[in-house]
Formats: C-alpha cells, structure tokens, sequence
C-alpha cells in the first residue's frame, strides 16, 4: 500500500514541476503513397448465340368478340408450330392483347364529325431461337403461321460471364503494361496493385444479313458476332 501511495505522489510531483508546455512533442504526419492509376481494357469477339423475333398478329372486325376471337385462334396456332418446330416453352412470351375501337371521320353539312368504326385487335409474342442455324427457317414459319408483322432476326449473346472472366485477366495484363510504361518514364518502378475498379462490361452487336432468295422465299442469315469489352481501373504503387 505505502509503494502505491508512493507512486502516486511522484506522479503528482512530475505533473507539477515538469514545464510541460515547453516540451517539444515533435510532429507525426502521414505521407500520401504515389501512384498511378491507369484503366484496362479487353475485347474477345464472339460468334452470336441467340436469335429473337417479335411476331405481331392483328385482326379487325365491326364486332369486338370476333376481333379478340381471330387474335386467340391465331396466336394458338402460331405458339402450336412454334412448339413444334423445337421452341422451348420458355423462349415463348405473349404480349397483353390490344384492343380499341377505330375514330372514323365525316362530314355533315360541311361540319366534321366523328362516329366509331371497326375493332382493332392486335397482340405480339417474343420468340427467342437458340438454334441459329434454323434463324431463315423460323421467319419463314412464323410468316405462314397467321403473324402479320414480323420483326427480327436481332442476334445477340446469351450468357457472357464466361467470356468476362477471361477477360479480367487481360484486362489487368492490359493496365499492368500501360503502368510499367508510365513508372520507366519517370524513373520509377511499379509496385503492388492498391485497387481495382470494375467498370463493367459492355457489348457491341454486328449482326450481318445476307438477302437471298431461299427455300419458301425466306430470307437467308448470317448470325454475325458480338464483341464483348472489358474495363478495369487499376490504381498500382510508385516505387
């Protein structure tokens, strides 16, 4: 107990006589590491995996039941060929049916007018193809099937990730030599990676149509290809 006491009061003392104030604490300050910070960039051109169409049908009658009733039985028989032909249930999608009633316009003792006319009906479905090859043979069939319009083919990739992943390694390749060559100009060498940044991946679609007169007066085409691009911001250190 008396060491205790006796601690204690030598602490009081120091705090009393040392001049505290004129003590030089000296200074601690944090020094920013150098960098250079420098994007990456990877680009892998594919051959297109998919094709889409929008096959649209339509139907116009003074009667709106019988309107919605050629839209049904139409769009019944154009997903049963679909289904046939080999289309996944899946790559099926129908639109919400449309249905308005037309504005038609008049004139009466030279004053114009309106009165309603025939019913408009019209739906579309979206077909996805994973079978490319067959892309002229599927246009042709949705034509003969009761599609009024049809939009398509658009070609485009059906799943990258794989692509991506070998894309990051040349991605960092990339942003590595660009930053070897930044620390040699300056006289400095290039340290270890701080952080990395994924911008994202973006693609660019170059579908190419070659027209032509094919079987059943179908369109013959080319899938083309899609080129998918890598960016990373790599920040390194400066030595």
């Amino acid at each position: 107990m008396k060491k205790i006491i006796g601690i204690v009061v030598l602490v009081l003392i120091l705090v009393w006589v040392v001049p505290w104030n004129k003590v030089n604490w000296g200074r601690v300050t944090w020094q920013p590491a150098e960098v250079v910070t420098v994007n990456g960039e990877a680009k892998s051109q594919e051959k297109n995996q998919i094709a889409s169409y929008t096959a649209g049908v339509e139907a116009v009658n003074d009667k709106k039941e019988e309107a919605v009733n050629e839209v049904n039985t139409k769009i019944e028989a154009l997903v049963g060929a679909l289904k046939e032909f080999g289309i996944k249930d899946a790559d099926i999608k129908t639109q919400n049916m449309s249905i308005y009633q037309d504005e038609q316009s008049y004139y009466d003792n030279g004053i114009q007018k309106s009165r309603k006319g025939q019913w408009r009906v019209n739906t579309s479905v979206e077909i996805k193809l994973r079978e490319i090859d067959k892309a002229s043979a599927l246009a042709d069939l949705v034509t003969k099937s009761g599609a009024n319009n049809v939009w398509g083919p658009n070609f485009s990739m059906d799943d990258t990730n794989e692509i991506e992943k070998g894309l990051y390694d040349m991605a960092i390749k990339d942003a590595r030599e660009k930053a070897e060559s930044i620390a040699k100009a300056s006289g400095r060498t290039l340290g270890k990676v701080l952080s990395v940044n994924d911008g994202g991946s973006t693609s660019g679609v170059y579908p190419m149509y070659a027209m032509k007169d094919g079987a059943g007066g179908g369109a013959i085409t080319e899938p083309g290809s899609t080129t998918v691009y890598k960016n990373l911001t790599v920040v390194f250190e400066l030595k």
